[in-house]
């Protein structure tokens, strides 16, 4: 059976800084990222389903990365757990609400590793999770392959 690789591309708004970074990036600031998650597979064969043809539904894999990634970083502030400045917050303040402290810096790179092993974790057994790319600004983005992985 064919191998099929299907993408779908989101959008969200994150803001992070860059812990002991030697420029701009050190300060807060945001960025309107895109991702797109590109799956494969083969189509389904069952001639009684619904989704006869299909690698897997759009949708379903719309849901699956909304919930994993996209409505936990879409407007926050993403901050290495370990650095100096998520000891500063302010606790109670509405302002902060939406802060992700993670165990590593955020870079793209980095965020890339950590959606790749959410997503695996959530795919279905048939699906692979073949690449993901995070388009931090209009000319810089950064790529994960699965099959440069260990």
């Amino acid at each position: 059976m064919a191998k099929i690789r299907i993408t779908k591309e989101f959008k969200f708004e994150t803001a992070h800084a860059l812990s002991g970074y030697n420029g701009l990036c050190k300060h807060i600031h945001g960025h309107s990222y895109g991702l797109l998650v590109t799956i494969m597979g083969e189509p389904i064969e069952d001639k009684d389903s619904p989704k006869l043809g299909m690698v897997m539904d759009f949708g379903d894999l719309k849901k699956i990365v909304r919930k994993e990634i996209v409505d936990q970083m879409d407007h926050a502030l993403v901050l290495n757990r370990d650095s100096e400045e998520a000891t500063l917050l302010p606790s109670g303040s509405e302002l902060f609400q939406r802060v992700l402290l993670v165990d590593y810096q955020p870079t793209s790179e980095n965020m890339l590793v950590d959606f790749a092993a959410r997503l695996k974790a959530k795919l279905p057994e048939n699906i692979v999770l073949h690449s993901m790319v995070l388009r931090e600004t209009v000319t810089s983005y950064a790529e994960w392959f699965a099959s440069d992985q260990n």
